[in-house]
């Protein structure tokens, strides 16, 4: 907390006004980033294709750890204690304000039309696979990125690729998929 306050030019004690302790500071700032994700996921709720929405998500999810780099390490790359969100903040659960649950749901659209391979999991499980392979990406590009070691490709194209390597892979064989 000290730190804290003297990076943003505070006493510790006025941190201590507004927050009861360090953790009670870490879940605000959880709060208010995690209702900033939601919101960059407000129009590929509009997305009626379950597969083209989960290209949507993932490319989304992306463009916003590389636009935050600091925010998704915060909330993505840094082990903590389960945060409980606030009564009347983010809804776990709701679509429209937890992407977590909007990944879930349409991939469990993308199933029940047989777009995506059923031997392969339930919607939780490959949710949870998509949500890897995009988070890798990102974190790959936070934590080297920068590391001449690597011809590193442009991680706009790699984000791409990695979306569609994921959806083919687990896209059921054409003949089992519904019109």
């Amino acid at each position: 907390m000290r730190k804290i306050a003297e990076r943003i030019e505070y006493s510790p004690t006025t941190i201590y006004l507004h927050f009861k302790d360090k953790q009670a500071l870490f879940q605000e700032l959880c709060a208010v980033d995690f209702l900033a994700f939601a919101r960059v996921f407000e129009r590929v709720l509009k997305v009626k294709d379950p597969v083209e929405r989960l290209r949507k998500i993932g490319l989304t999810y992306v463009k916003f750890g590389l636009e935050h780099p600091h925010h998704h390490r915060l909330m993505f790359m840094t082990p903590h204690t389960p945060v409980d969100p606030e009564p009347g903040s983010i809804q776990k659960g709701n679509p429209d304000q937890d992407a977590y649950a909007l990944l879930r749901l349409t991939v469990e659209q993308a199933l029940e039309a047989g777009a995506l391979r059923t031997d392969l999991g339930d919607a939780d499980a490959l949710a949870q696979v998509l949500w890897s392979g995009v988070h890798g990406v990102v974190a790959l590009q936070i934590a080297k990125g920068n590391d001449a070691w690597i011809d590193w490709k442009p991680v706009a194209k790699t984000a791409e690729r990695m979306v569609e390597a994921m959806i083919h892979g687990l896209a059921a064989p054409r003949a089992a998929r519904r019109s």
